[in-house]
C-alpha cells in the first residue's frame, strides 16, 4: 500500500472518530432533556393529588364552619326561647331550633364523609410523592451518567484531535485538499478499498486501467464513478 494512502487511512480513521464523538456530544443535551422529561408525568400526578387533598381539607373546614354557624344560631334561638313568654313565639322558635338541629346532623354526616375523603387523598398524595421520589432517583442517576459520559467524550475528543494534528503533519500536502473535499462530500469516507474490481464506497466496478493502477500501487488513484481515493483490499 502506498505510504501516502496509508497515512490518509489513519487520518480518516481519526477524523471519523472525531465526527462520531462530536455527534455523540451533540446528542447529550437531548438525552438530558429526555431524562428530565421522565419527571413531568410524576410531577403532574403529585400536583393533582396535592390539589385534591387541599380541596378535600377545605371542604371539611367549610362544613365545620357551617356546623358551628348553625350551632351558634341554635344557642341564640334557645336563649330567645327561654326569654319569651308568648307560647306562639316559643313554638316558632322551637321549630327553628329543630330545623337547624336537623341541618347540624346532616352537616356532621357530610363532615365525616369529607374527612374520609381527606384520608383517601392524603394516601394518594403520599403514593404520588413516593413514585416521584423513585423517578427522581433514577433521573438523578441518569444525569450523573450523562455528565460522566460528557467528560469522558470531551477527553477522548481532545486526545483524538491531538493525534490528528500530528498525523496531518506527515500527510502529503498536495493530497490534503482532495482528501478534505472528499470527506465532506462522501459522508466522511474519502478512501475506499478496491475489492473484486469494485469500489467499496459506491459499489461500482471500475474500469480495467483504474484497477491496474490501484494494484500497481505507484500513484494515488481515484474511483471512476465516485471519485474516492482507492486502496487495495488487504
Amino acid at each position: 500500500m502506498l505510504e501516502e494512502i496509508r497515512g490518509l487511512l489513519i487520518l480518516q480513521d481519526r477524523d471519523r472518530r472525531v465526527l462520531s464523538l462530536e455527534k455523540n456530544l451533540a446528542q447529550l443535551p437531548q438525552d438530558e432533556a429526555r431524562a428530565k422529561a421522565k419527571l413531568a408525568g410524576d410531577e403532574a400526578a403529585l400536583k393533582k393529588a396535592h390539589d385534591e387533598f387541599v380541596a378535600a381539607e377545605l371542604k371539611v373546614k367549610k362544613v365545620e364552619m357551617d356546623v358551628q354557624t348553625r350551632k351558634t344560631t341554635i344557642q341564640r334561638l334557645e336563649n330567645q326561647q327561654f326569654e319569651t313568654k308568648k307560647n306562639e313565639e316559643y313554638n316558632a322558635l322551637g321549630h327553628e331550633i329543630t330545623r337547624y338541629s336537623k341541618e347540624v346532623d346532616e352537616l356532621e354526616t357530610k363532615e365525616l364523609e369529607a374527612m374520609e375523603e381527606v384520608d383517601v387523598f392524603r394516601k394518594k398524595q403520599s403514593e404520588a410523592e413516593a413514585v416521584l421520589a423513585k423517578t427522581q432517583k433514577i433521573v438523578d442517576e441518569d444525569l450523573v451518567s450523562i455528565k460522566q459520559r460528557h467528560a469522558q467524550m470531551e477527553a477522548q475528543l481532545a486526545e483524538v484531535k491531538a493525534e490528528r494534528e500530528k498525523l496531518v503533519a506527515n500527510v502529503d500536502e498536495d493530497l490534503l485538499p482532495l482528501y478534505g473535499k472528499l470527506m465532506k462530500s462522501k459522508d466522511a469516507m474519502a478512501i475506499a478499498t478496491l475489492k473484486n474490481g469494485q469500489c467499496t464506497g459506491c459499489h461500482v466496478k471500475v474500469i480495467a486501467s483504474t484497477a491496474i493502477a490501484v494494484q500497481g500501487e505507484q500513484e494515488v488513484t481515484q474511483c471512476d464513478n465516485c471519485g474516492r481515493i482507492l486502496s487495495m483490499d488487504e
